[in-house]
Formats: C-alpha cells, structure tokens, sequence
C-alpha cells in the first residue's frame, strides 16, 4: 500500500528531475499538495493513495471554495497532474478526476497599466535622486543606481519580477543590450535593450557592482549585503519610487509587464512580436492586451469615427 505522503514525494521528484521544474514551481507544488495530505489526516481518511476517490476530492474541492478561483483552479491542477503521474505509473488503477467535471470560472479583470506619463514620473524620480548629490562611491548612490537599473529592466524587457531578481551577468550583454531570460518551464527569450540611456545605466551599474557580482555567484543585482536581490525588495523599491513619483496608484512591478505590452500595442506592433517578448505559449494569453485603454479609446473615436464626417446641422 503506497501512502499518500511518500506519493507526493515521488511526483515531486519526478518535477524535479524528470520534468526540470523550477524550484519556484516545486515549492508551490509542494505547498498544495500538502494542504491535501492534511485534509485527509485532519478527517482521518484513508491514508493510503489507491483509496482516494472522488467524494474525498469533492469534500476537498468544497474545503477551498473560500480561495480565489485562480487558487482554486491551481491546485486542482497540480493534484490532478499527480494523480496523471500516478496512473501512468501503475501506482493506481484509475485516476479519480476520470470520473468528474470540475468548472471553475474565473472572473476576467483586465491587466492594470500604466500610461506613459507615470512610467515617465517613476524614470524621472529614479534618475533624479542618482544625481542629487551623492558621490559616486557611497551606500546611498550604489543603491539608487541599482533602484534605477531595476526599473529600467522591468520596463524595456516587460520581464517578470522573479526573471529580473534571477537574472545574472552571463544572462547579460552590456555591450549589446543583449539579455537571455529564462521563463517559466525555464523557457529562454531574448530581449534586445536599444536604448542608450538604459545601456549606460546598466554599465555603469555592473563598473560599481563588479566585484560583489562576482562574489555573488552571478547575480545581478546584488543587496546591501552582497546577496541576490529578492523579489519582495523589488516591489518595495517600485512601491517608494511610485510613492515619491506622486502617483496615487498601487504600482507593481508586474505593472511595467502590462505597461510593457499595453504601449507597444498602441504603437501597432504585431501581438505575435509581443507574444514572444512576453514569453507567452499561448497567444490567447498576450490577447488580453489588445484592450484599448480609456483615453486612447477617446483619442481614435474623436479622430476616426465616420461619425466624425456626418455633418447634420448647419453652423
């Protein structure tokens, strides 16, 4: 009789090293299939994973309503992709999801952007605050430098939070602009930076941060303490710029991915283009951008409609 637990652990070593997960992927696996093994202990179902049926599914399913839909639907694919693993494997007969129709709808927001006078604001505020004084080798420029490389990267690359904070130097190309990320299912793109202030930037910032770069085993961009950057730091150092930029929005770092995507639009670049920059599988997922923002919108319709052209009464 296979438990449960040591079934989770087989699927998860096959993530690791059958299907090469990253170890972000791993460790929100784990975490949901964890929450599953505690509700069979917490109910005293049988342990044993050849037991498992739908009716301990649903019970499941229903424990978790109070979740988001996305979260929901996460985790329902995550044990469902188990139990594939275990079925293809021999270790249970039938998969148990055989057996039910499981819809979960979740409600379509549109992707919160910025337009290009915010982006502008934010650029404007990190730039200043590198030459409001500092010398060139204290604490406080090195970090403002680096505060300003992060913003830059998330805008000319729409990357991310967690491709920037692991990118490292062989990733970059400072004299090029050429930078490799790698996506999820450690998929690679590549991403050309052709703007000269944002290429300046980046050298000066690798000149500063040369050594603890190396010493860092690579990564980028570095901390205080010499360490990689986390994304948690950031989204602080996007929150403090957005705040000391006056806007009034709650600003993200996945907002420059959104911005990233929503501007090129609006300049007529081809969703298929952006799709690849955006590492996307699927071009329905890049498709939820070709929203037309409000003021845009206004803009086309008080230029461009025929209605424009239909002059019914005389001035």
């Amino acid at each position: 009789m296979m438990k449960i637990i040591k079934s989770i652990n087989d699927f998860i070593n096959h993530c690791i090293y059958e299907k090469n997960l990253s170890p972000k992927t791993i460790k929100a696996y784990k975490i949901d299939l964890m929450q599953l093994q505690n509700f069979f202990v917490k109910n005293e179902y049988s342990p044993a994973i050849s037991d498992v049926t739908k009716h301990e599914l649903r019970e499941f399913l229903i424990s978790i309503t109070e979740l988001k839909p996305k979260s929901v639907k996460r985790k329902i694919a995550v044990i469902k992709a188990m139990f594939n693993y275990l079925e293809f494997e021999d270790i249970i007969n039938i998969n148990p999801f055989r057996k039910m129709r499981i819809k979960i709808r979740e409600p379509k927001v549109l992707p919160k952007a910025m337009n290009k006078s915010e982006v502008f604001n934010i650029l404007k505020t990190a730039y200043k605050q590198i030459s409001s004084g500092n010398t060139l080798t204290s604490y406080s420029y090195a970090d403002k430098l680096r505060n300003l490389v992060v913003i830059e990267l998330l805008f000319t690359t729409g990357a991310r939070v967690s491709e920037i904070a692991d990118l490292k130097k062989e990733n970059i190309n400072i004299n090029s602009g050429l930078i490799k990320i790698k996506g999820k299912g450690n998929k690679e793109r590549i991403i050309n930076i052709c703007n000269k202030e944002t290429l300046k930037i980046l050298q000066d910032y690798y000149k500063l941060f040369k050594n603890k770069i190396e010493s860092s085993g690579s990564y980028f961009l570095i901390n205080r303490l010499g360490n990689k950057l986390s994304d948690q730091s950031i989204r602080t150092i996007v929150r403090k710029l957005a705040a000391n930029s006056s806007i009034q929005k709650n600003i993200t770092p996945h907002m420059f991915r959104h911005t990233f995507a929503t501007l090129l639009l609006e300049k007529d670049v081809d969703i298929k283009y952006i799709q690849t920059m955006l590492g996307h599988s699927s071009i329905l997922t890049t498709q939820i951008y070709t929203h037309v923002n409000n003021t845009k919108q206004k803009q086309i319709l008080k230029s461009k409609h025929p209605r424009k052209d239909l002059i019914m009464l005389e001035s």
